[in-house]
């Protein structure tokens, strides 16, 4: 069930990500952090970091309060 909740919201900031030519994969969720892989022209954006932080990880923290937090891997 968590791991579907976090592909929903994925699927949401893969749109945005997608405009820029970029893309996201959900790799693994253990405990309450997710871990993810940025793609395409985000995986070597140098905005990237700011990317996760400020957006896909709160977006995340907010839509699926279970997770704590969201490293790129």
């Amino acid at each position: 069930m968590l791991r579907e909740k976090v592909e929903e919201v994925l699927n949401k900031v893969r749109v945005g990500l997608a405009s820029e030519g970029g893309d996201i994969e959900l790799v693994d969720i253990k405990d309450d952090t997710v871990y993810v892989r940025l793609k395409g022209a985000c995986g070597t954006c140098p905005m990237s970091t700011l990317t996760m932080k400020s957006w896909v990880e709160s977006t995340i923290k907010k839509e699926v309060p279970e997770i704590k937090s969201v490293q790129a891997v």
